[in-house]
């Protein structure tokens, strides 16, 4: 997801940004733009895609900010996205706000982070700082998750190895409902 949200980002700029090389167009819009003093504004920029491997994305925001004099951050308002993941199932992504680092390759997500798949799990943030390269997500403010028969609570969170290794410190709390893992198992 992290990365699938970060080659979403650098499509947006390369289709603002870069000239065009003969007949090739990318799959997305910039909408409206508007320049004011040394800030570049899109309105409802809209990328949709491929990763590498094949999987489906799009990728929207309300609006897109960079300033000329710091050309490596992006600010993004109103971030949606919607990514298959490898077994298929889609992962829905809201954010109020959020910045992109196109240097260090950050993507710093705020307000209001909820993340819902389709197969149950859902998640809710008020933060998280995803480092693209590494396939790592961090976030330092309180966290929600809902998995399959339980819920968990925690201060902090971290999401490593592309997703494979999840870590919840600080204060964390865990609710088991057995019996609803066992229906949504049995219904499978």
């Amino acid at each position: 997801m992290p990365a699938a949200l970060a080659a979403a980002l650098l499509l947006t700029v390369g289709a603002n940004y870069m000239p065009a090389v003969g007949p090739l167009r990318l799959p997305g819009e910039i909408g409206k733009l508007v320049i004011k003093g040394t800030k570049v504004t899109m309105q409802q920029p809209r990328l949709t895609g491929y990763t590498v491997d094949s999987r489906p994305y799009e990728f929207t925001a309300n609006s897109a900010d960079q300033d000329i004099t710091k050309p490596d951050l992006m600010e993004l308002h109103q971030i949606q996205a919607k990514i298959e993941l490898e077994d298929k199932s889609m992962v829905n992504l809201t954010a109020n706000s959020g910045s992109y680092d196109m240097k260090t390759e950050m993507l710093t997500l705020a307000d209001q982070i909820h993340v819902v798949s389709s197969n149950g799990y859902e998640a809710r943030l008020s933060e998280a700082a995803v480092d693209v390269h590494k396939g790592t997500i961090v976030s330092e403010k309180p966290v929600w998750v809902k998995l399959t028969g339980s819920v968990v609570d925690g201060q902090k969170m971290e999401v490593r190895d592309s997703g494979n290794v999840i870590r919840f410190t600080g204060g964390v709390r865990m609710v088991v409902q057995p019996d609803q893992a066992n229906t949504q198992t049995s219904d499978r």
